[in-house]
């Protein structure tokens, strides 16, 4: 076995699929042509047969990677005692899915736009380095056969399903049991452009480009690149980290109807060798709602008004799980079953079993998804865009819902598979659900049934005080009469339900600390004590961690705060990208690159930031 470790891999993408390329030049990873299709290349859960697409240079001996600045190109560079040659990867954007007027009543998708590609320029840097290529796809997760044959300038391989996949360069390329190879010799200075390309129509005739061409694609992207991170309004003293993140969770953005993912692939475990291994190429609201967030904190108002568009779709539907205004997640064009089975012929990575697509948590209750949806909604009106009166109607049933739901036991943010229980976290977003819509209807004096909403509003908050808090530890508790702690009770500091002067939130938050935190890391919860129904351990949770940062700001232990922000930017990988989970010797575990990282290091960045810059902690949420 060759696994590569999570974080030695980068990520291209075009906002409707993306690819994970190893500091090797393999692509391991790629679904074509949205990011929920079938995988072409899956390496990176099956060693032996998952198929890639590697570029590299036959007597490397160091091997690198780097971003463009300021862009999502990714260059891998290989070096020997003489020779150096380097790979620059990157997808070209589509264009064509912008749109006008009122995101949440402006609901046309389409699935027609060009083909994807992979543009892959070999360069020599020094010397003379001999390169060799290899490309071997594996359509249909690896369990559907494909042909391959020559044709003008390349070869073209297509599966048993009809799908097309064709590969152009100007070099020789050899065919032998359905991989296609070449090995060719470069000077300082030349250039060999590979085009992968993705395209329905079998007929389809791809042109060899010259290295001027890819230059001048190159060009483009980088442009288009730079012209969004110019948008970014955040100056502070982490921009460099910032904005990788922003690139990242841009990336995880798909253009076409606005849905936002969680991560671009599946299956990368919590524990080696565990079975936590789950498929996050869906649309979640809490994740999308809480990414919307942090754009629109940096200065992003498109991808927030992309996001209401596929919102306002949703609420316009009738088809909903026990009658719920919302489920958890959805596909990425807003389809509502994400059935969850088991491939058995891949042996996952690292023999982490079982690899599944689909996920079955989609049918859920979590009762939070309302708040984190409020709560981006109310950030929207007041830095983006006005919502009209037809978005608000919608998200006043929504309330109207909460108001006679919450107290249902749900799975909670986590999707706990053992039973619904009383969450504290939900409770406290379900109340933030209702505050931030009070307070949007007071800000747009529009009618709203302000009665329910208070009583509910103030029923729950005197609930949480009662039911959620064990005087014997001194502590809000993961749910109702438990025993167990849970890094998800920051954000009752966070969204500024307490006061960080609260004698509860205090005792809290240091009761997080001293059982949660390790080598100042944080778990989510322990999973021995809080019965989630899952066997296996896990890591600490990378946005725990950043939210432990944003507590102590707000609590106005600025200090501490800060070298906690830093120490965790010394576990990204050399790329500034984040899993979901760090492992105990600092690996990557999980889903990668996570959305939920990232939004949560850009949002703290931002609050830390400010609270440095005047010397105080800022305990609003404005």
């Amino acid at each position: 076995m060759t696994f590569k470790r999570i974080e030695e891999y980068g990520l291209i993408g075009n906002m409707h699929s993306a690819a994970l390329v190893g500091d090797d030049g393999s692509i391991d990873w790629l679904c074509l042509p949205y990011f929920d299709s079938p995988s072409i290349f899956s390496k990176l859960v099956d060693d032996d047969r998952g198929g890639y697409f590697r570029i590299t240079a036959a007597d490397s001996v160091d091997n690198r990677q780097m971003y463009f600045p300021e862009t999502n190109v990714l260059i891998t560079r290989f070096g020997s005692s003489d020779s150096a040659a380097q790979v620059t990867d990157f997808m070209p954007v589509h264009g064509g899915h912008e749109f006008t007027g009122d995101p949440w009543s402006e609901s046309s998708v389409t699935d027609e736009c060009e083909a994807s590609r992979i543009i892959r320029q070999v360069t020599g840097v020094l010397g003379t380095t001999t390169m060799r290529m290899e490309c071997r796809p594996a359509f249909g997760y690896g369990l559907t056969d494909h042909t391959v044959e020559k044709i003008d300038g390349g070869v073209r391989f297509t599966s048993g399903d009809g799908d097309v996949l064709t590969l152009v360069a100007p070099c020789e390329f050899e065919i032998k049991a359905g991989v296609v190879s070449a090995t060719f010799v470069l000077e300082h200075d030349e250039s060999v452009p590979f085009v992968l390309e993705w395209d329905g129509a079998p007929e389809h005739s791809p042109e060899l480009i010259s290295s001027n061409d890819a230059d001048g694609m190159f060009r483009d992207t980088v442009e288009y690149w730079r012209n969004w991170v110019g948008k970014c309004t955040y100056q502070g003293r982490w921009r460099e980290e910032v904005v990788r993140s922003l690139l990242a969770l841009k990336l995880l953005t798909f253009a076409p109807s606005g849905a936002i993912i969680a991560a671009p692939t599946t299956s990368l475990p919590e524990d080696i060798g565990g079975v936590r291994n789950w498929d996050y190429r869906y649309c979640w609201i809490r994740d999308a709602a809480l990414t919307i967030d942090a754009f629109m904190r940096m200065g992003y108002v498109d991808e927030a008004r992309g996001f209401m568009r596929w919102l306002g779709a949703r609420t316009r539907e009738q088809h909903t799980v026990d009658g719920r205004p919302l489920q958890v997640m959805y596909s990425i064009w807003g389809d509502h079953e994400l059935d969850e089975r088991e491939l058995d012929h891949m042996p996952g990575y690292r023999d982490s079993k079982p690899v599944r697509v689909g996920n079955g948590a989609y049918n859920q209750f979590q009762l939070d998804i309302y708040g984190e949806l409020m709560e981006s909604v109310y950030i929207y009106n007041r830095a983006g865009w006005p919502i009209s009166f037809d978005m608000w109607n919608s998200l006043s049933g929504i309330l109207d819902w909460v108001s006679s739901n919450w107290q249902e036991p749900d799975e909670g943010i986590w999707e706990v598979r053992g039973g619904r229980r009383h969450f504290v976290h939900s409770k406290i977003m379900a109340w933030n659900a209702l505050a931030k819509g009070l307070k949007l209807a007071d800000e747009r004096s529009f009618p709203a049934n302000r009665e329910l909403w208070i009583s509910s509003r103030d029923q729950i908050f005197h609930e949480i005080m009662d039911e959620g808090w064990n005087e014997e530890l001194k502590s809000f508790t993961q749910s109702y009469g438990s025993n167990v702690v849970d890094a998800a009770l920051l954000q009752l500091l966070n969204i500024g339900a307490l006061s960080p002067r609260d004698p509860r939130m205090i005792s809290t938050l240091e009761l997080i600390e001293n059982t949660l935190t390790r080598d100042s890391l944080v778990f989510r919860y322990d999973p021995e004590e809080a019965e989630d129904g899952l066997e296996g351990k896990e890591g600490t949770f990378s946005m725990c961690t950043f939210w432990l940062v944003e507590a102590l700001t707000r609590s106005g232990r600025l200090e501490e705060a800060r070298f906690l922000f830093e120490r965790m930017l010394g576990y990204a990988s050399s790329l500034g990208l984040y899993s979901e989970e760090t492992g105990p010797k600092g690996e990557m575990l999980g889903n990668f690159p996570q959305a939920f990282t990232h939004l949560a290091l850009t949002t703290s960045a931002f609050i830390l930031d400010r609270a440095l810059d005047h010397g105080t902690a800022l305990n609003h949420r404005n």
